[in-house]
């Protein structure tokens, strides 16, 4: 995923020159940190109805977090903060959904594509894992629909990751 999501990364950061120029304000942190945590009742929330009204959605819950197995945590943190997080905010929000936004405008992007983005984790056969993904890319889709930075929504993203997955999840 590391790789994967690195590639994506940086192809947009090589084929969007505006997102090299992008640099991090004291809001952007703000914004970050706070959405994170809006984000993170959401999934709170989410977790308990996915467990309730999925059949199979305690299992899926259980497996996602089962990967915090795969490497010891320290590496998993770095790859999320310095590759992953990021990585997916330049591609689907600075790449895809800023090249969108002339089509559909700044609401109909985020539309597309958080649907994209959803979509593509199909291929996990992880119905939660697709639902999650679903939410959390419209989150951030329509919060970049708004903000129209990438700083904050790369804080929020590496956050929420982090959060979820290694500090509190929501099991």
């Amino acid at each position: 995923m590391t790789v994967g999501v690195g590639s994506l990364g940086l192809y947009a950061l090589l084929t969007q020159p505006a997102l090299r120029r992008e640099r991090p304000h004291w809001r952007d942190v703000a914004v970050g940190l706070g959405s994170a945590a809006t984000l993170y009742g959401v999934f709170q929330v989410g977790d308990r109805a996915a467990r309730r009204i999925l059949p199979t959605g305690a299992r899926e819950i259980d497996d996602i977090y089962q990967l915090r197995t795969a490497a010891p945590r320290s590496l998993i943190a770095a790859a999320l903060a310095i590759v992953i997080g990021p990585g997916e905010e330049l591609f689907w929000r600075g790449l895809v959904q800023r090249s969108l936004q002339p089509r559909f405008g700044r609401l109909g992007a985020a539309f597309v594509a958080s649907g994209i983005y959803g979509g593509i984790h199909v291929v996990s056969e992880n119905l939660t894992l697709t639902s999650a993904a679903g939410v959390a890319g419209l989150f951030w889709s329509v919060l970049y629909a708004r903000e129209q930075r990438l700083p904050g929504l790369i804080v929020s993203h590496v956050a929420w990751d982090i959060w979820i997955f290694l500090i509190a999840p929501t099991v």
